[in-house]
């Protein structure tokens, strides 16, 4: 979310100054004036004549009177009045713009095990740079990554006066100090972009019109995204405003070889073969021959360094940042959860040992994953996903077709005439692919059957829309008041009632699917093994042709991908096609139209891969149900470094009914072993449901750990891992070349490093950098109309009492 900048404080003087509406110049005098003065004698010409036979007081006293009147409508011809101005003394301002993208998140031989973040939060607390900079200017911090947020603005700090107006965002303005920001939670590193170019261009138009002193960038340069740097240069120099930048971090690639992938399947089954495969990056260690090693231990095995030796190879490294996979075959015997370690045994040049091994769990069962096929109608769709799974041998799959007559033959371990209607057969599925099911054939009891199955028994529903039984605007499920449940489970909200489309929308032409940043994070949708093939693939794709119109996502579901169709958009928005939400300890994901088989024409794997990791994922309440008392689920598998972890448990007790307590703790285990503590608060919406976060702020493997309550230290394990993206590790060394050229074009100063700029013996400290600008407004006030408006009034009114005296004199004295 990107705030607009605090307006500049300003001390405010009023002074009032009188001025004649008429005279613009000395010039404009000459004319009333003279006209007047001619008005004047002629009233006294006139009296001399016509006050001759008058007493010579009377004569005076009605000259005087007309001669006042003339004076007094000169006056009012003049138009007086009074003008305010306020003059306002505007405070010079200072920015400090701070890079908080994954890379800031590395750490460089020369910091040790802090991170260029860590160095950036630590030089600012030791020095005093921020109380410097508000001695002469109103300081406003920004943070950007992918975005341009504004952290706090503070007002220039008076000699001798308390802090005051610290602006922390834009809907609240606290007391606190700058010592009281939390600096470390402010700049936490967590964007995966840099968009450089774009920041420095939005803080210069935020700060438009302010009397910008100039803008402090720490950064390491890594620009990776949107407009480049340079494009704003020229904005600085027009508002005349410098860059003083700070390099951050290590001018060299460190040499350094890394785990960067261990990918393995959730679960496999005794006796059948599986592989898993190690992924090295190296840099600067092309050619050099390392020793890996594939370990393993077992579920009760705390010691994280412990482990059977599985395998052992000797691998030459690639070239810089290529990746090279190391594949391993294996063949289990006993079930349960596994620990598998994928590590290297790096050279002496490698700089950093925090990423030479990875570890993933797998889940070793004697039982095939069991999928039931709904389909409202023999779509295509479903007839590819049925012969998939059928010649799958790790997956049994029964088949309901709605539309189909009794006694028909299906490729399918089972055809089923009617939807599952007791707790053992609904209970033996782990999937549910929903297929423009007509949801009005199955009976109320069935209905709750399947909403428990999903929310108490960890259930995964696909639901895939279509324009049979979802498109009929009058009759159809979406519409009936007894569907409220269905309703429920789809992550997706419906327009109801008299809704003026409710069909399903489709076009001539294929549109791609607009991933959202969700989506393209999310594991269970690369068709490769890693993010970045896997959105070429996509990025392949021509497209689907329909999508079925919703209203929007539910509060807590997650948007995947849209339909890029602009003239489907509703509101502005385009429509939802994939959405996916938890619901109780199940999942549920919905697709907006029937059109995955499309990716055949592409390529026959990415269907199968596409459905086998979706499949699996909606699956994993059931599939990693270990115990009898609960389940622990995360959103998915991997998340990028600095992002949030949801956590949702669903727990019984020892009569294994819904858990009631207040909150449950949960421990994380980090990749360095520290350990943290996590709240995980009751969910209203399901008892026995417990949900919370905690934010993957390190890269590598982390252990989630549940105590079950009532239990003899029963325990609900996890295990996720947190990576940086590979655009922010590319190209990790500080960017001098273009850090110069932006300080040096904007006529600022460029410093390598924070000692530079921020020690004890710094050169040219950066304060001195910036001249105070601070200026003078003068801007008219608002005249006060009642103010005017009573003169005027007692003007005409001694106006015509002039008049009218000496119209009165006159007549009594019998005067023409």
């Amino acid at each position: 979310m990107t705030l607009s900048a605090m307006p500049p404080l300003a001390q405010h003087v009023t002074r009032t100054t009188f001025e004649w509406g008429r005279i613009q110049s000395n010039a404009d005098w000459i004319a009333p004036v003279a006209v007047g003065v001619a008005l004047m004698v002629f009233a006294w010409l006139m009296y001399q004549r016509d006050a001759r036979d008058l007493p010579r007081p009377l004569g005076w006293l009605l000259t005087a009177l007309r001669t006042v009147a003339v004076f007094l409508i000169l006056v009012l011809y003049l138009q007086p009045q009074w003008r305010n101005e306020q003059e306002r003394r505007v405070n010079s301002r200072a920015v400090l713009l701070v890079d908080t993208s994954l890379s800031m998140g590395l750490s460089d031989e020369a910091s040790g095990a802090a991170s260029r973040a860590d160095q950036v939060v630590s030089a600012l607390e030791q020095s005093n740079l921020l109380d410097d900079l508000r001695r002469r200017h109103d300081l406003a911090v920004f943070r950007f990554g992918e975005t341009l947020e504004r952290v706090a603005a503070f007002p220039k700090r008076e000699e001798d006066s308390p802090d005051v107006g610290v602006e922390e965002d834009a809907s609240s303005t606290g007391t606190a100090a700058p010592e009281k920001l939390d600096l470390a939670a402010a700049l936490k590193p967590t964007a995966a972009q840099t968009r450089l170019g774009e920041a420095l261009r939005g803080v210069l138009r935020q700060e438009r019109g302010a009397p910008l002193a100039g803008v402090i960038l720490l950064t390491d340069g890594g620009q990776n995204a949107g407009p480049p740097p340079e494009s704003a240069v020229d904005d600085a120099r027009e508002a005349n405003v410098p860059l003083l930048v700070v390099g951050i971090g290590s001018d060299e690639k460190p040499s350094n070889v890394r785990v960067s992938d261990f990918v393995a399947p959730t679960r496999a089954y005794p006796g059948d073969q599986y592989s898993v495969t190690g992924y090295l990056q190296a840099q600067g260690m092309a050619g050099q021959v390392v020793a890996v090693k594939l370990l393993a231990r077992g579920e009760d095995d705390k010691n994280a360094a412990a482990g059977t030796l599985v395998e052992s190879r000797q691998v030459a490294l690639g070239a810089d940042g290529e990746v090279l996979p190391v594949p391993f075959v294996l063949s289990p015997e006993a079930t349960g959860r596994q620990t598998l370690v994928f590590q290297v045994e790096p050279p002496a040049s490698d700089r950093l040992a925090r990423d030479n091994r990875r570890e993933v769990d797998v889940e070793i069962v004697d039982r095939k994953n069991r999928v039931l096929l709904l389909a409202g109608g023999p779509m295509r769709e479903y007839q590819f996903l049925r012969n998939l799974l059928h010649r799958d041998g790790s997956t049994t799959v029964d088949v309901l077709l709605q539309t189909a007559r009794p006694g028909i033959s299906q490729d399918a371990s089972a055809v089923l005439d009617a939807f599952p209607a007791t707790r053992e057969e609904m209970f033996a599925y782990d999937c549910v692919v929903a297929f423009d099911p007509d949801w009005q054939a199955l009976g109320t009891a069935q209905i709750d059957l399947l909403e428990s199955w999903v929310a108490e028994q960890g259930g995964g529903l696909i639901a895939l829309a279509g324009p049979v039984n979802m498109g009929n605007p009058i009759r159809g499920w979406i519409q009936d008041d007894q569907m409220a449940k269905v309703r429920a489970l789809y992550p997706v909200t419906f327009q109801r009632r008299f809704a003026m489309d409710t069909t399903s929308y489709s076009s001539k032409d294929p549109w791609p699917l607009d991933f959202t940043r969700e989506g393209r994070e999310a594991p269970f949708l690369w068709l490769t093994d890693d993010a970045v093939t896997s959105h070429e693939r996509w990025n392949d794709f021509p497209g689907v042709y329909g999508c079925y119109p919703v209203r929007g996502a539910k509060p807590g579901a997650t948007v995947h991908a849209r339909f890029s169709d602009p003239r489907a958009a509703a509101g502005g928005e385009p429509p939802v096609y994939l959405a996916g939400q938890f619901y109780g300890s199940g999942r549920v994901f919905y697709m907006g139209s029937a059109e995955m088989w499309r990716l055949r024409a592409c390529d026959e794997s990415w269907f199968e891969v596409f459905y086998t990791k979706l499949i699996r994922h909606v699956s994993e309440g059931r599939l990693l149900r270990g115990s009898s008392r609960g389940v622990l689920l995360t959103a998915q598998d991997r998340y990028v470094l600095g992002a949030t972890v949801e956590v949702r448990a669903q727990l019984t007790n020892a009569r294994l009914e819904p858990l009631e307590a207040a909150g449950v703790s949960m421990q994380v285990v980090a990749p360095d072993g520290s350990i943290q503590t996590v709240a995980l608060r009751p969910d209203g919406s399901r008892p026995g449901t417990f949900a919370g976060q905690f934010t993957a702020s390190a890269e590598g493997a982390y252990r989630l750990e549940l105590p079950v309550p009532e239990s003899d230290d029963e325990r609900l394990t996890r295990r996720i891992q947190a990576n940086v993206p590979d655009l922010e590790r590319d190209h990790p060394q500080r960017n001098d070349a273009l850090l110069g050229k932006l300080a040096a074009d904007t006529r600022g100063r460029y410093y390598v490093g924070l000692a530079a700029a921020l020690g004890p013996n710094a050169a040219a400290p950066l304060v001195e950098q910036l001249p105070d600008r601070a200026k003078t407004i003068i801007t008219p006030v608002a005249p006060d109309d009642r103010r005017r408006e009573r003169w005027l009034g007692w003007m005409m009114l001694g106006l015509c009492g002039l008049l009218f005296a000496e119209w009165l004199i006159r007549r009594l004295v019998r005067l023409a």
